[in-house]
């Protein structure tokens, strides 16, 4: 050994015939004690208590004197740390408890364990001054083995037998690997556990991000014995990047903005935000139409846009329930159907439509105006609603949204009930792979 630390001999296999006493004698029995360590194994969610199993498993199949378990993990040579001993009682849990575990440097532990290579040592004498002398006094042998992770051995497991020429090289290969399969399939569970912990504190951030986002929306839809208007808003994770607004304007009139930001959760939903904090800046009352989506397209542009590839979609209508007259502009988003319960047609709220919010500063955007007649019902909706999918993979389409506008006694309320229980139904239940916003304006 080096620095004269411990005198170290490893034998060949033709040097030793011995072999590794076994407790159960027959295979029968040995096997019935691996079933049942590995089947209990396989319940385990906690590595702790899984490397426990493990351990009496061996034990029961396996005669050894004493074991030490090491780990150089985030340590740089020489130094090294005993995470398990026979010496010990009660097991410190490595992974939670790493403070309490001695860290030691050089000797004969910390010359095998980075020496990344398995060993037998059949002659062995350890010195006084060895600083793991207490866990290797009284051996006269010792089995390293190497636990490998990205081609290091991280970990290693050392047993020991009081008497010299314990340990049969024959057997050694075998051991190696029954011992890095295990080191492995615990590694995995502590990786599991980790992402666990880490999914559990993005879970909770995004919650909040949710609930700030819900926060933006209006707590309250503005009502007037003209109109009537109903919405349903669903992210398809705690936070999207759908966004509607109702404004009520100083002549009576309501403006409907209802957008759809590029993406999904958290980045997307931060561009709502964003989105919702300039429509509310813009100078005055948000109207017209027009003027609205040019403020927040050059707004975008000038200060959040122009290094990134996001866009947002927007349609914005502002209905005047006293002349039935809606003014709106569209930039790039799928226009409302308008269904007309006095001739029965169902028909998009078509007109000049400009490219998505974001993509070009010197875009401008038109107004549309369109006549309404008592009893029509505008949905405005994002893509998520049409496009939810089957198990088969279709498409839940216009055609099926016309089909839930037929009946014209449905409030606005009724009606969205309706087109969720028909999405719902076609969906069969299954989770929504992008955000729905449906908004219904029915003119009394």
């Amino acid at each position: 050994m080096s620095d004269g630390i411990a005198t170290i001999e490893t034998v060949s296999p033709r040097q030793s015939n011995r072999v590794i006493e076994t407790v159960a004698d027959d295979w029968q029995s040995r096997m019935e004690v691996v079933v049942s360590t590995v089947r209990e194994m396989s319940l385990q969610t906690d590595p702790q208590e899984m490397v426990r199993i493990y351990g009496e498993g061996m034990r029961k199949i396996t005669s050894n004197d004493g074991f030490v378990a090491l780990s150089r993990r985030r340590l740089d040579p020489p130094y090294y740390r005993i995470t398990r001993s026979s010496l010990w009682g009660p097991a410190v849990n490595p992974w939670k408890e790493s403070h309490r575990l001695p860290v030691l440097d050089r000797g004969v532990l910390g010359d095998l364990i980075h020496a990344d290579e398995p060993r037998i040592i059949n002659d062995f004498v350890v010195a006084e001054d060895d600083p793991a002398y207490e866990h290797l006094s009284g051996y006269r042998s010792l089995m390293a083995i190497p636990n490998f992770d990205r081609g290091a051995a991280l970990n290693m497991t050392v047993i020991f037998r009081k008497e010299p020429d314990a340990f049969d090289p024959d057997q050694f290969p075998e051991i190696v690997l029954r011992s890095n399969l295990f080191g492995q399939a615990t590694h995995n569970l502590v990786l599991s556990e980790e992402l666990k912990q880490a999914y559990e504190v993005v879970d909770h951030e995004l919650k909040i991000v949710a609930d700030i986002q819900r926060s933006l929306l209006p707590k309250t839809l503005p009502t007037s014995p003209k109109l009537s208007l109903a919405e349903h808003y669903q992210t398809s994770r705690h936070a999207g990047g759908d966004y509607y607004d109702v404004f009520l304007l100083p002549d009576g009139s309501i403006g409907i903005l209802i957008a759809d930001v590029s993406g999904h959760g958290t980045p997307a939903a931060v561009m709502m935000a964003i989105t919702h904090s300039i429509a509310h800046s813009f100078p005055g009352p948000q109207a017209p139409p027009e003027k609205m989506l040019n403020f927040i397209n050059q707004q975008l542009m000038q200060h959040y846009m122009s290094d990134n590839e996001t866009f947002v979609t927007a349609f914005y209508g502002v209905i005047d329930p006293a002349t039935r007259v809606i003014r709106f502009a569209c930039a790039g988003h799928n226009p409302p159907r308008l269904k007309s319960c006095i001739d029965g047609t169902i028909r998009s709220l078509d007109g000049h439509c400009g490219l998505p919010l974001g993509v070009f500063d010197d875009e401008v955007y038109q107004d549309n105006v369109e006549e309404l007649r008592p009893g029509d019902q505008i949905v405005f909706y994002t893509d998520g609603l049409t496009d939810a999918e089957a198990p088969d993979g279709s498409m839940f389409g216009l055609d099926r949204l016309d089909q839930v506008l037929i009946y014209c006694a449905d409030d606005a309320d009724e009606l969205i009930q309706n087109v969720l229980g028909a999405v719902e139904l076609f969906t069969r239940g299954y989770p929504a792979a992008d955000d729905r916003t449906i908004l219904v304006a029915k003119i009394s």
